[in-house]
């Protein structure tokens, strides 16, 4: 092992070529090029195959990454495939949008003295040889099993879900009230992170599994929910959460005014080459505009460097806490500020000024205070320091909080929490409705697509154990 591994002694990280900001903030592409071969091998041989792999521990999907890395260092890139995806159903696309910065690379043992392997990039790398290599293949069950599950949302979570329950030979049908797979991986992450191909063939291979797709159907709207739970033998909510957050300030009605998904699903949508007349009427176009983004979490980030794509004038990021304690990742800021984003720190809008649309931002400085509850410094504004920034285009990027679904989906009776998430036990996954399981941002909140990937997996399990229980009863009643 010492011949091929533990090499970060003598050898530097390096991360794939990034494409230049002068260039990179005029188009949607993805801003890092792809790792040579011999140039992933090497970053994977600095791997220190520690006793204790923090980098695995950090994962929510615990990732056999000490494994995949060695495998990649010794040229062994289609087992090293075969144990990445064992573990996670959408490698390439975590080793796009993952904050590593934050989970496996942030707890590499090796990165206090010689920074850490770049985990996500071999990652990348792996997956997108197997796609090229052919290495990844449809779905064919060992046998087919005559019971069906039908799951709601067509993002991460329910792909993840779909996947797993197809291997075990389950009849699945996916839901989904847009007209494309993916959820937010197609409407809510711009192609400079996660390029739409990347998506679309993911889609390609679960419809080859022979995972059957409903577009374009609402649960509620199309289909009931007590319908559902008639046609399949269990059903998975899986919906995510897309109830944007709100402000309360003066003038917040204000034409100009957005939340940070509808401008972030209009670019989206208009890449794809769809009509989005919200966009084309300026709307929802920073083209030309001084845009003002109210966030620091990674939907801020995408719609920071989304505006500078479109030709924003200037692009500006309020956040009211200082850089350290930003949620989103620390790479996306660093992109961001590389691509002209200004980023004024601890301050925080107050109203918003304007007489037939915003103009300004009525903003206050802000100073933290002691730790909260929760161990963060609580904001506290700082007298007689408003200044007024100039915009044209503000968008809220303040986070997302769920739906009403037992009302969307016409089931009243569907338990919720004081949160508004569905509630579930936590062993069985299983909502208050005998089977009817819920995973993902409905249940969890707000989260990373890594997380969503986890319980979209824990689900298929618990709906798997469910079903054979549920079989074996019946065989036992009816001898």
């Amino acid at each position: 092992m010492a011949e091929r591994m533990l090499k970060f002694v003598g050898t530097p990280q390096a991360l794939p070529e990034k494409r230049p900001a002068a260039e990179r903030r005029h188009d949607f592409q993805e801003i890092y090029t792809r790792y040579a071969r011999e140039k992933a091998s090497e970053q994977a041989s600095r791997c220190s195959q520690c006793g204790v792999p923090f980098c695995q521990v950090h994962c929510p999907l615990h990732n056999n990454i000490p494994d995949w890395l060695k495998l990649t260092a010794e040229g062994r890139l289609d087992e090293a495939y075969e144990l990445s995806s064992a573990t996670n159903n959408f490698p390439e696309i975590c080793g796009r949008i993952c904050p590593q910065d934050r989970l496996c690379e942030g707890n590499c043992v090796i990165e206090k003295g010689f920074e850490s392997v770049t985990i996500g990039s071999v990652e990348k790398f792996i997956t997108d040889t197997a796609w090229d290599q052919g290495w990844v293949k449809p779905i064919r069950p060992r046998r087919e099993r005559p019971q069906s599950v039908g799951i709601v949302g067509a993002g991460p979570a329910g792909l993840a879900a779909a996947e797993q329950l197809r291997r075990k030979g389950y009849q699945v049908a996916v839901y989904d009230r847009y007209d494309r797979v993916g959820g937010l991986l197609i409407y809510g992450i711009p192609n400079f992170k996660l390029e739409k191909d990347v998506v679309r063939r993911r889609e390609t291979l679960l419809r080859d599994s022979k995972v059957d797709f409903h577009l374009n159907c609402e649960i509620g709207r199309d289909v009931t929910l007590a319908e559902l739970r008639q046609r399949h033998d269990a059903v998975l909510i899986a919906t995510g959460v897309y109830k944007a957050r709100d402000i309360q300030a003066p003038g917040v009605g204000l034409p100009g005014i957005a939340a940070a998904l509808d401008f972030l699903t209009a670019s989206n949508r208009e890449g794809l080459g769809d009509a989005v007349p919200e966009f084309e009427s300026g709307a929802l176009n920073a083209n030309g505009k001084n845009v003002v983004v109210i966030g620091g979490g990674d939907t801020a980030m995408d719609c920071v460097r989304t505006a500078v794509r479109q030709g924003a004038r200037s692009v500006k990021c309020l956040y009211r806490r200082d850089r350290g304690n930003m949620p989103g990742s620390q790479r996306e800021v660093k992109h961001a500020e590389e691509e002209g984003v200004e980023f004024v720190w601890l301050t925080a809008p107050q109203s918003f000024l304007g007489k037939d649309e915003v103009s300004h931002v009525r903003s206050v400085r802000i100073h933290l205070g002691m730790p909260d509850a929760s161990g963060r410094q609580t904001p506290q504004e700082i007298p007689n320091s408003h200044v007024n920034i100039e915009a044209d285009l503000v968008l809220k990027a303040l986070g997302f909080d769920p739906e009403d679904l037992p009302s969307m989906l016409q089931e009243p009776d569907l338990g919720v929490t004081g949160w508004g998430t569905l509630k579930i036990d936590w062993r069985s996954m299983m909502t208050n409705l005998d089977g009817v399981f819920a995973a993902g941002d409905i249940v969890r909140g707000a989260s990373l697509v890594v997380w969503a990937v986890r319980d979209g997996r824990d689900a298929a399990d618990r709906i798997h154990s469910y079903l054979t229980t549920k079989a074996a009863s019946v065989a036992v009643a009816a001898e």
